[in-house]
């Protein structure tokens, strides 16, 4: 049985979701003071963390920043409606994934499930390590290497890394990548791709003005480019 971190200060929403989710098969754990959630994620080691981004005594954007580093599980953020900047942080601080509130708890299941599945899914043994130049992707370990020094990357940006590698020379679309990355429709909204690549990009030494190894191709989507690894 998977165990959830839900940090939430809203009761009666989190009580909701913690009666739904166990109906479906999770322990839940409800945190409802920001400055306890990181002891919380240390006593319980949760297989997911449920983080609402507004949370008294210390803010989810803060949390999640301080435990990403020490936490190899999923990150789920809640964030407003209105609110583009907290789900850009949320990624760019190492969230996997963020759900808009007020939040449907049939549609955190699903996120919830897809995240852990996708943590959890078996190693890839048809190939054991790409190497491009510089960049060696180390499949069954899901780690990389650029000019022999590891390059930390969250498990959705490997995810993205490897799909961009295995099609290498190839235009990907935004929709692609979204159904491949995180196994939904892409709604036309959504700039979390466009976050992730950006975020690549830093992490691999490529020119965020102008790229050269993860390239934009106006109004197709993306090409990786093998050649510009040498």
């Amino acid at each position: 049985m998977s165990l959830v971190l839900l940090a939430e200060d809203d009761r009666r929403l989190a009580e909701l979701v913690k009666d739904y989710l166990e109906a479906n098969g999770f322990q839940v754990v409800i945190e409802e003071q920001g400055y306890n959630v990181a002891r919380a994620m240390q006593n319980l080691n949760p297989d997911i963390l449920v983080l609402d981004v507004m949370l008294p005594g210390k803010d989810g954007l803060a949390i999640c920043k301080d435990v990403r580093p020490k936490f190899d599980g999923p990150i789920l953020m809640l964030t407003a409606r209105d609110s583009d900047m907290d789900q850009v942080l949320g990624l760019e601080f190492g969230a996997d994934d963020y759900v808009i509130k007020p939040a449907e708890p049939r549609v955190l299941l699903a996120r919830i499930r897809a995240l852990l599945r996708r943590y959890q899914q078996p190693d890839e043994k048809e190939q054991s390590e790409l190497n491009f130049g510089s960049l060696s992707i180390h499949v069954a370990s899901r780690e990389v290497s650029l000019d022999g020094a590891a390059v930390p990357l969250s498990s959705h940006e490997f995810d993205m890394l490897l799909t961009f590698a295995k099609q290498a020379g190839k235009v990907l679309s935004r929709e692609y990548l979204f159904n491949v990355i995180y196994g939904r429709a892409y709604d036309g909204l959504d700039r979390t791709i466009d976050v992730r690549i950006s975020q690549l990009r830093k992490k691999l030494g490529d020119n965020s003005d102008e790229p050269a190894r993860i390239k934009t191709v106006w109004g197709r989507g993306y090409l990786f480019v093998a050649e510009a690894w040498s």
